[in-house]
């Protein structure tokens, strides 16, 4: 990947936004919130002015009383300031409880994680 921002492309974001959403872990489960199902959406697009990437995430929570959730999406909205070769310029974060998650929703390397396969 190119260290200048503006010649990656939305797809080269969206697969290095879900890199840095599995780094993310849900405080109370031992797993990431990618693979635990919380993020149900990642799009990115280049912004016509500055030609950067700007991205969105929509994702819910364990809970809508989730005590972590501020916490949670602060985290994914500062995935720019972590990633080096500024790939994402910006991350817009949309919290959503409708479909609320379940179990269902979490990958067979997560379920098989927490004893659940």
């Amino acid at each position: 990947m190119s260290n200048d921002p503006r010649v990656v492309t939305p797809q080269e974001s969206e697969k290095r936004m879900v890199e840095e959403l599995q780094k993310i872990y849900d405080p109370e489960i031992p797993v990431d919130i990618y693979n635990l199902g919380l993020i149900y959406d990642v799009k990115c697009h280049k912004d016509e002015v500055s030609k950067l990437n700007r991205c969105k995430v929509t994702m819910t929570l364990t809970s809508a009383t989730c005590s972590m959730s501020e916490i949670l999406v602060d985290l994914v909205r500062s995935i720019p300031s972590r990633v080096e070769d500024h790939s994402i310029e910006e991350v817009d974060v949309e919290l959503v409880f409708d479909p609320p998650w379940d179990q269902s929703k979490m990958s067979d390397e997560a379920k098989l994680q927490l004893g659940l396969l």
